[in-house]
């Protein structure tokens, strides 16, 4: 039988139900007699459980002759980058992220903070904890503590050169979350390195009880506490974060929220300006404004199927500098290929101070060139069935058919892509189109019509 907190690629469940503190013991076990990994990093995110789910799982790693450094309160991030820079066999953040407050969760990466694949040591951590196996004999491991923090912000700030922020204004929003003191590091440090930034922040303080609601601003309903605060501050530009800021998302400087996928395609141009010629990761939901922006700027774009396992594995396979998806994971060749919540913000920073250009700037004519949809949800009895409907009822006019991730219809002024969930009956449709917002209005209704006749 599987647990149900065990995920495609970790652990999320719901506290005391399905995720307790001995269920997290058993998982420092098996993670170590599967791993083998000598010393682990665990971090923890500020919910309420999350101290006590971390020291129950360093204890059963430690019960099983892994030394354990712990580091604290801290995003996913630096669990990622404190694993390579301890050398580390591996590391566990425990986080629910942006899930509902009575959730828990953990995340796991193999040596150099590289994924564990899903369907090999994932699925056989999942089968020991099941089988809730003891601690071996012999000698127990250690825990201590550490503070890789100084490292990760030199780390960070080795993206962008500080002393060319000047004169800008930030409103971030951390959300309650974990980014405020990793966000003040930084701050810290690139004042001390010639930086002149104005900050205003929101919502801060760390706090597991969430009292301004989950940090989730993929949420439009979570949006509108950034937007207004960006423009009664005057600021530049905002950020605010999920609760592990292993996610970013901004807002420009009159309040509007940037979709996903143009900032991959601003990132993209970022990165090509310091690196020409390099390769671009970027996922195939959303994409016709990210392969013209990397083609513009001489380099080469690469499509991967989504998910953090599949992005990881082809930057690697291709040696790209940067990837991107369009639910704000942003990954850095030179940051373990992992994604980072802090290294986003402060290269569009830079990128505002070196264009003199305002972000709506940057951005607006992007959305004109090439509006899209967004991910809309449609939870339906047969998925197979839907998608095979929606394939039927469009490729006579779509010479184009991709398969890659999910379905792909291409024609000569809009395209889609119809993926399915791996874990529940839920299709996510997404729409592009050159340049003509009523095409985009039309063919999203069109085929949502279709979707709908399934639906449960």
């Amino acid at each position: 039988m599987r647990l149900a907190c065990f995920k495609g690629y970790d652990v999320r469940g719901r506290i005391g139900e399905e995720l307790t503190a001995e269920t997290c013991r058993q998982i420092g076990r098996a993670y170590a007699a599967v791993m083998r990994p000598g010393t682990v990093v665990v971090g923890r995110d500020v919910r309420a459980t999350s101290e006590s789910f971390a020291s129950a799982l360093a204890t059963g790693l430690a019960e099983s002759g892994t030394d354990v450094i712990d580091i604290g309160l801290c995003g996913t991030e630096e669990v990622y980058f404190a694993t390579e820079h301890f050398g580390a066999g591996g590391g566990l953040m425990v986080t629910a992220s942006h899930n509902p407050i009575d959730y828990n969760g953990i995340k796991f990466v193999g040596p150099g903070a590289r994924p564990i694949p899903p369907d090999e040591g994932f699925q056989e951590i999942h089968d020991r904890t099941a089988a809730g196996i003891a601690a071996p004999d012999g000698a127990r491991g250690s825990i201590r503590a550490e503070n890789p923090r100084p490292a990760y912000v030199d780390r960070v700030l080795s993206f962008a050169d500080p002393a060319a922020l000047k004169g800008l204004k930030i409103l971030v929003n951390p959300g309650n979350g974990c980014a405020g003191p990793t966000f003040d590091a930084i701050a810290e440090a690139l004042a001390e390195r010639g930086a002149d930034l104005s900050v205003v922040r929101l919502h801060h303080t760390p706090d597991g009880t969430f009292p301004n609601g989950i940090p989730n601003p993929l949420l439009p309903e979570n949006r509108p506490a950034t937007a207004e605060a960006v423009s009664a501050a005057g600021a530049d530009f905002g950020v605010a974060w999920d609760g592990d800021f292993d996610r970013c998302f901004l807002f420009d400087e009159t309040g509007a929220f940037i979709d996903g996928e143009y900032l991959v395609g601003l990132l993209a141009t970022a990165f090509l300006g310091k690196s020409p010629g390099a390769k671009i990761v970027h996922d195939p939901r959303i994409m016709w404004n990210t392969q013209e922006l990397v083609a513009r700027a001489g380099g080469e774009a690469v499509a991967s199927l989504t998910g953090h396992v599949h992005v990881k594995a082809a930057m690697r396979r291709v040696d790209a500098v940067y990837g991107g998806e369009m639910s704000a994971h942003h990954y850095f060749r030179d940051f373990m290929y992992c994604d980072s919540g802090m290294i986003p913000w402060l290269l569009i920073a830079e990128h505002i101070c070196r264009t003199g250009q305002p972000l709506s700037a940057l951005i607006g004519d992007r959305r004109a060139a090439y509006p899209s949809s967004g991910e809309i949800n449609f939870r339906v009895s047969d998925p197979a069935a839907a998608m095979a409907a929606v394939e039927r009822a469009l490729q006579p006019e779509a010479p184009e058919i991709d398969r890659m991730d999910g379905l792909g219809l291409a024609v000569a002024d809009w395209r889609l892509n119809l993926r399915r969930s791996a874990t529940e009956p839920v299709l996510r449709l997404n729409v592009e189109t050159r340049g003509d917002r009523a095409l985009l209005d039309r063919k999203t209704a069109e085929v949502s019509a279709l979707i709908r006749a399934f639906e449960a």
